[in-house]
């Protein structure tokens, strides 16, 4: 049992050597997302090291260029659809380039019946021409803030004590901004969000960005 338990070991350290050395750039998430280990080349493509990367939103760093893809791999996931997914995505990589290509996600688990990890990998396909502008949205800072702290994971009650506001009043600003977008749900309105710009990508705690001066 020993002699098993000591195999196992070398094994496992023997899989992490090579998961830190391999070239691509890839990451355990758990199934929503949220980076559980990385390797230094996925790290490198947002200028950090592995360890800042754990708990961090994958969505977050390499923002979705489609929001609806986002939430038709959670459902296919909650279905527990044991499919490879793909997400069109867009980082900043460091010095400011901007960088787009696709996150492939795929699920992994010892049975069917359970809850899956994601193997997720990233395929850079080139360089953006300039850095990504935002686009201009008409936000309020009110909603910036609301979008900011549902980004990292808030519920509606601390949203509201976090800004003062009553949970009516921030459930006014959601829906405003769901009609806005077109957007079906919080998932969506956060990846959108990122994707406009009115997110600063890549800071946590998850921050509106900054207005732009006058």
């Amino acid at each position: 049992m020993d002699m098993g338990r000591g195999d196992a070991v070398v094994w496992r350290n023997r899989a992490m050597t090579l998961f830190d050395r391999v070239s691509v750039p890839v990451a355990v998430c758990d199934v929503y997302g949220q980076v559980v280990l990385a390797n230094p080349a996925m790290a490198a493509e947002v200028g950090t090291t592995p360890g800042r990367l754990r708990e961090r939103d994958v969505l977050e760093l390499f923002r979705p260029q489609e929001a609806g893809q986002v939430e038709r791999i959670a459902e296919a996931l909650r279905l527990r659809r044991r499919s490879r997914y793909q997400v069109s995505v867009r980082w900043e990589a460091p010095g400011g380039i901007g960088r787009y290509g696709e996150l492939t996600a795929d699920p992994v688990s010892d049975s069917v019946e359970e809850t899956p990890a994601l193997l997720v990998m990233l395929r850079v396909r080139g360089e953006c021409a300039a850095p990504q502008e935002a686009v201009p949205v008409p936000v309020t800072p009110a909603e910036a803030r609301v979008l900011a702290l549902l980004a990292g994971g808030a519920t509606t009650a601390r949203a509201a004590r976090d800004l003062g506001l009553t949970v009516d009043g921030v459930n006014y600003h959601l829906r405003r901004l769901s009609t806005r977008w077109n957007a079906s749900n919080r998932t969506e309105l956060v990846a959108r969000a990122y994707a406009l710009g009115i997110l600063t990508p890549g800071t946590w705690p998850p921050q509106p960005r900054p207005p732009e001066p006058q």
